[in-house]
């Protein structure tokens, strides 16, 4: 997508207002029927097929299920279901920029992510927590490494082969800890320029309630891999800021696995460093679970800021929310949104929707966003998916400066109230002050 403005609406109609699609039909575990309406084209087993494009076509079968923006039919990596997961960095083949996963990734700019070793100090961390929080530096060989995600591309593999400790957060059982004076802040600083890998395991058991905050700063080039465990009952705030210096590289595969009627808010938050590509993946492990996922980015002239959102449906009944907002200015400005959302055929009961919104402030801006939506059962409450590129609304312009304010004010104005929706949803004070600050500082370094 370039800097012009496009707007893309699946499932929920071209407007913007529009409410989502209702999909299915009830089923014994289902809705009432008048929660839910059938669609057309969808039954119980999902998506029917056309007779245009019969299973023995290579549009048909499987291949047509797939409602995705990249790779075409029937290559493999079209279809989050079949996406290659291993441990092992060579199971991974080489990227060359051809794969869906890295077609928007300016490559050369990892400076060395995508190999086997990654020899360099990782980032020093700090941590701040309340008393019942415990916090161990653990050896790869601990079995709570792995029982939350499993590396699906070679960079994040390759630092999984790499780390030899990793830091284990862990909250426990019912510990009720969300006031601001009981936050976890994890202070991530950059030890150097030679490519890392970083571990960390965030635990919060069963019935418990928490917020942990993960700031990166300082200048390193890194891989990291977090693991997010969110156990029956629980309610975790998991905050990933990324403030790094301006040469930094970050890529962070960030995996997490939601427990029966557990609640988890995951929020990233993109303003410093050269690239940063962050890839949250969120798997459902029980009935009930429900995730919210946030993301903020603000991209100056030269940054590449890429998020890459998985949510997997896979048991019944359970609820996903995802919403990124992005503003660009500068030359060469590039951010990257992907969300990818699977209905898996086993969750009936899914209600899901995804949305992407980016404000393009400047000329030579550029903001790609593609969401992908996969349906295997159309005994869902919902499903949709929208996203919207564009430069200031000229009539909120025209309202703010008929009431006296001047246009460069009114301009931040508009950027404020655009990016404040995500920032108020952390619920901690200190840190929305933090980023409502860093927003200004960014609009006044780009004369805005």
């Amino acid at each position: 997508m370039t800097n012009a403005e496009l707007t893309k609406e699946t499932l929920a109609g071209t407007a913007e207002s529009a409410e989502k699609a209702r999909i299915g039909a009830p089923s014994a575990d289902a809705p009432a029927a008048s929660s839910v309406r059938r669609i057309a084209g969808m039954n119980e087993e999902g998506e029917q097929l056309s007779e245009i494009n019969p299973v023995s076509s290579p549009l048909g079968g499987a291949a047509a299920k797939s409602h995705s923006h990249g790779a075409g039919a029937g290559i493999p990596d079209s279809s989050r279901a079949g996406r290659r997961t291993s441990y092992n960095a060579a199971d991974f083949p080489a990227i060359t920029g051809r794969e869906e996963d890295w077609r928007f990734t300016p490559l050369k700019r990892l400076r060395g992510l995508d190999k086997v070793d990654l020899d360099g100090a990782a980032p020093v961390l700090s941590v701040q927590k309340p008393d019942a929080v415990t916090v161990e530096t653990v050896q790869r060989s601990d079995r709570r490494i792995g029982s939350a995600g499993i590396p699906d591309d070679r960079v994040s593999a390759a630092a999984w082969g790499t780390f030899t400790e990793a830091t284990v957060i862990t909250v426990p059982a019912d510990f009720a800890g969300t006031a601001e004076d009981q936050v976890t802040t994890v202070t991530l600083t950059g030890a150097g320029e030679a490519p890392a890998a970083s571990h960390l395991f965030v635990h919060a058991k069963a019935n418990s309630a928490a917020v942990v905050v993960l700031d990166h700063r300082g200048s390193a080039v890194v891989s990291e891999n977090v693991e997010i465990l969110v156990e029956d009952g629980a309610q975790l705030t998991v905050v990933s800021i990324q403030d790094w210096a301006d040469g930094a590289v970050h890529a962070s595969s960030q995996q997490m696995k939601i427990g029966r009627d557990a609640k988890l808010k995951h929020v990233v938050v993109n303003l410093g460093g050269d690239l940063v590509r962050i890839n949250p993946s969120a798997r459902f492990s029980g009935p009930g679970g429900d995730v919210e996922m946030y993301g903020l980015y603000f991209a100056d002239a030269g940054q590449h800021f890429e998020q890459r959102i998985f949510v997997d449906h896979a048991v019944p009944n359970c609820k996903s929310r995802v919403t990124y907002k992005g503003a660009l200015q500068g030359k060469d400005a590039h951010s990257v949104w992907v969300g990818d959302v699977l209905i898996r055929k086993e969750a009936e009961g899914t209600d899901t929707y995804e949305m992407n919104r980016n404000l393009i402030l400047t000329q030579g801006a550029r903001a790609d966003s593609v969401p992908n939506l996969e349906i295997e059962t159309g005994l869902i409450l919902g499903a949709g998916h929208a996203s919207a590129t564009g430069r200031f609304d000229d009539e909120q312009l025209f309202y703010l400066q008929a009431r006296g304010i001047p246009e460069d004010v009114a301009r931040r104005l508009v950027v404020r109230g655009f990016l404040n929706e995500i920032i108020q949803q952390i619920k901690v004070p200190a840190l929305e002050e933090r980023l409502r600050d860093a927003v200004e500082r960014e609009l006044k370094a780009g004369a805005l």
